[in-house]
């Protein structure tokens, strides 16, 4: 059984996607972030950078979600091609996701909404920056069904995380018809709704 320690947060939801995906079997186990569980000693020794996700496969200890998904598609030999052009295109998207996308919709999102004080040249260095990317993702998306080509990767569901939480980044899909078209046909997948559901399950109720 893998043990799964997240959050109903961007980078979290990755992991069960892949893991509904997959159909492997694992347990949820929810770190409110929101209370700055992520910093209490015990899951410290799990992740000393105190961030959600994860994993634990049993005496294996993993973090960073990208690293989390390229080891579920190696051990399952699913979502990631072996070889080829097909697996740099995933690892290009892996990388630009890491480097880009998800550090832009981040700190857009954080300096909107929780800087102590406003910083109007942070805000529009990186809501700029999170709108760009989406337009990168828009012009790929018009060539292609999923990011890294005709099939669905573990690089869409990198991606994923974030486009299902661009609110907090203040970013829409307006203008990028081919995202909105490919975001529309992950939501819609059986495997992520229940990831969705299981992820946001960990947040209590009020």
């Amino acid at each position: 059984m893998l043990d799964v320690y997240a959050f109903a947060t961007p980078n979290s939801v990755k992991v069960p996607i892949a893991l509904e995906e997959l159909g492997l079997e694992y347990s949820l186990h929810p770190i409110n972030v929101r209370k700055g569980e992520q910093k209490a000693p015990a899951f410290i020794k799990l992740n000393p950078n105190a961030k959600v996700p994860v994993l634990v496969d049993g005496d294996l200890v993993l973090t960073e979600s990208a690293a989390i998904l390229v080891y579920l598609a190696e051990k399952t030999g699913q979502l990631l091609p072996a070889d080829g052009e097909g697996r740099v295109r995933v690892f290009e998207q892996l990388f630009f996701h890491a480097s880009a996308l998800s550090p832009a919709f981040g700190q857009s999102g954080f300096f909107q909404r929780f800087a102590a004080e406003p910083q109007p040249i942070a805000i529009e260095r990186f809501s700029s920056e999170a709108k760009r990317t989406v337009t990168m993702l828009d012009a790929l998306l018009a060539t292609r069904h999923f990011v890294a080509g005709d099939a669905l990767t573990i690089a869409d569901i990198a991606h994923f995380g974030w486009l299902w939480r661009r609110e907090f980044a203040g970013v829409a899909l307006d203008d990028a018809p081919h995202v909105a078209r490919w975001y529309a046909k992950l939501e819609t997948r059986p495997a992520v709704q229940r990831a969705i559901d299981r992820v946001n399950a960990l947040i209590p109720a009020a």
